[in-house]
């Protein structure tokens, strides 16, 4: 019997990727999706974990920290990757320390560029529109305790035309995701 590989997401929002990545895992005989783990009650991510089956952790950010809350309940979950997919609270050390080379990110940019405390979703589509940018993408990489600094694991470009609004960045950079982020976690989990 093949033991499944076990995944949390953290998420904050609308949860389009985690969907994406709950439906990739249930089809797949390798890995499952065992928690998803989400800082805002009513987020999207939470209604579409519920739809799919998938248990949920909410917690505010006094949770995060306090390692009575997330970090216990990760070590019941026992995970073999932590994806966080549009989570915008920043990993507290002790989990990073708890699981190093453990936690990825995707990021809506390619990095270094258009990084750090702030850059998220909107923000950074903004940015990308403002400095004129000629390309844009995606970024997953390993999570350390710096904002968007852990090694890069992938990326996937798009360009950028002058007439593309804030809106139209966001589509090219949505459609990068649904397309890579499942194949580079199945790739990580079978490395």
């Amino acid at each position: 019997m093949i033991t499944k590989k076990r995944l949390v997401i953290f998420a904050s929002g609308n949860g389009s990727n985690a969907e994406t990545i709950m439906r990739h895992m249930a089809s797949r005989d390798h890995a499952q999706v065992v928690r998803i783990y989400c800082n805002v009650a009513q987020a999207g991510v939470v209604a579409r974990a519920k739809s799919l089956h998938v248990p949920t952790l909410v917690f505010d950010r006094a949770g995060l920290v306090d390692p009575a809350v997330v970090l216990s309940q990760l070590h019941k979950d026992s995970p073999d990757l932590i994806i966080l997919a549009g989570f915008l609270l920043k990993i507290p050390r002790c989990i990073i320390e708890a699981y190093p080379q453990h936690i990825i990110n995707i990021h809506p940019a390619l990095l270094p560029a258009f990084g750090g405390k702030g850059m998220y979703g909107h923000h950074v589509h903004q940015a990308v529109k403002d400095q004129m940018a000629g390309e844009t993408g995606i970024t997953i990489h390993w999570v350390n305790a710096a904002y968007d600094r852990g090694a890069i694991i992938f990326q996937a470009r798009t360009q950028v035309l002058a007439s593309d609004s804030v809106d139209e960045i966001a589509r090219k950079v949505q459609v990068l995701e649904q397309k890579h982020f499942t194949g580079v976690i199945d790739e990580i989990l079978s490395a």
